[in-house]
């Protein structure tokens, strides 16, 4: 069992077609969408994590690919260092998939590590850059 997170860049001509729904069927892969962004007529992008078997996984990749679907294997991840962390919140509204969260009763910041799509926003938005990209 093998489970990936991978960023699917559809073009206009696929965006309409059920890509992910022939993937989880016909290679018994579970999906996660951990971020959407798809617009008719214009392009699609999709960050999933794929779980299945490592041979399914590698057909479903295959199958996309052949369509035209650029795809991208997330093999870094952001951590955070708690030594520079202040907890200002400066990163909380730039994160798209809430990893990034105050908590009311401390009033501190929190990062959801398996929320985290490692899309780098919150590294640029991060004013003691305790946000840092790890491959």
């Amino acid at each position: 069992m093998v489970s990936k997170r991978i960023v699917l860049k559809f073009p206009h001509r696929l965006v309409e077609q059920p890509i992910v729904y022939r993937m989880v069927k016909d290679y018994e892969l579970e999906f996660n969408i951990l971020k959407a962004y798809v617009t008719p007529k214009e392009e699609g992008l999709l960050v999933l994590e794929l779980t299945g078997e490592d041979k399914n996984f590698d057909k479903a990749i295959s199958y996309v690919k052949k369509l035209g679907v650029s795809v991208q294997l997330l093999s870094k991840d952001i951590k955070r260092n708690e030594e520079k962390c202040t907890h200002c919140g400066a990163c909380v509204p730039i994160c798209p998939t809430e990893a990034l969260v105050v908590d009311p009763k401390t009033r501190k910041v929190e990062f959801y590590n398996e929320k985290c799509i490692a899309c780098e926003l919150c590294i640029k938005a991060c004013p003691p850059r305790a946000m840092e990209l790890h491959f």
